[in-house]
């Protein structure tokens, strides 16, 4: 059996450019949900909005087209409210759509759930499951990117992954991330509205500061913390651990909470 390396493949390099004509009228922050695409009025990069409230970047042009055929739903925002959703990481490519390299590694891979990366053994595997144009469907992705992926089970057979099965599973990718909507805490001017809240391991959490002054929400140990929350501001963060997080405002430290993460 033949192995698979990437002198077999062709690739190219892309940039994360994305062309558009004229200028859509732009909408309100209000009107931006989860499953959206956005842009901002000065560039052309376009993001994902995710479940948990973040935005998600496509690092290029052939990632965005492994799950969009066009910009047609592209939904323009100012630049000053596409400031205000915090990023939450790059896009990887859809499963099952394309298979991926990169230039300091030999091998070919195809993409599986949750960007998860499986070597493709042989290329009689690779026609098994891309037909005989297999090599027209690898990307080349730079080194810098590469880290968004994880490494999963080889592809010893034909059997062992099934693209469109994949992709079809792929619904979006909330699904293909797994994001999951955020648990919201308030912050009063006087006091955390939740003194002490329990969460499930790998929550967002987000803080929204509905008072008149400015807030943070900052680790005891200051391990960690939201920096400066303005009054109508909001700040998110993983917690991927479980433990007891104790945190205070960082302006007004008689002001403190905890939260459980279990």
């Amino acid at each position: 059996m033949k192995r698979f390396t990437a002198s077999m493949a062709l690739v190219a390099l892309f940039a994360c450019v994305f062309p558009f004509t004229g200028h859509a009228a732009t909408v309100p922050l209000i009107k931006v949900q989860s499953g959206d695409l956005v842009r901002g009025e000065s560039f052309s990069a376009v993001y994902y909005v995710g479940k948990d409230g973040f935005r998600y970047v496509f690092p290029n042009d052939k990632t965005y087209f492994s799950w969009y055929a066009n910009f047609d739903d592209v939904k323009w925002i100012s630049d000053a409210d596409l400031a205000t959703i915090q990023i939450g990481g790059n896009v990887t490519y859809k499963p099952g759509a394309r298979m991926i390299k990169i230039n300091s590694d030999p091998k070919v891979y195809a993409v599986d759930d949750g960007g998860t990366l499986r070597w493709v053994m042989s290329e009689e595997i690779a026609i098994s499951m891309y037909g005989s144009a297999w090599n027209t469907k690898i990307d080349d992705v730079p080194d810098a990117f590469f880290g968004n992926y994880d490494i999963g089970s080889d592809i010893e057979t034909s059997g062992d992954f099934d693209p469109v099965g994949a992709s079809a599973d792929a619904s979006d990718i909330n699904h293909d991330k797994n994001l999951k909507a955020a648990t919201v805490l308030n912050i009063s001017d006087d006091y955390f509205d939740n003194a002490s809240m329990t969460v499930k391991v790998g929550t967002p959490v987000r803080w929204f500061n509905n008072g008149t002054n400015k807030h943070t929400a900052t680790a005891t140990d200051l391990s960690w913390g939201t920096g400066t929350i303005q009054p109508g501001g909001n700040f998110a963060r993983y917690f991927n651990a479980p433990g007891t997080y104790t945190y205070f405002c960082s302006y007004h430290p008689t002001i403190t909470a905890t939260l459980i993460v279990e």
